[in-house]
């Protein structure tokens, strides 16, 4: 048993030793705004580069997006009601 401890001790002082002899990284990997703050769409531009457009300034979130029509805001249904 005591054989095991030791072998830990030393095991978790050289990993620490290592970690520290590593140069330390300065923020994240990758930068999500480099990725998004030049997207630029001509005008007259084709659906797929709207849509091109779209997916890169959605990219580092996790919801898909929509690249049909908009959905109506309730301010907007209750005008077309009233134009009925």
């Amino acid at each position: 048993m005591l054989r095991i401890l030791l072998a830990l001790a030393a095991a978790g002082g050289a990993y620490y030793y290592y970690r520290r002899r590593q140069p330390r990284a300065m923020g994240s990997n990758t930068n999500a705004s480099d990725a998004v703050d030049d997207i630029d769409v001509r005008s007259g531009a084709s659906a797929d580069e709207h849509l091109d457009a779209a997916v890169m300034e959605t990219f580092p979130a996790s919801d898909p997006i929509s690249p049909g029509k908009p959905s109506e805001t309730a301010w907007e249904k209750q005008q077309r009601l009233k134009r009925r």
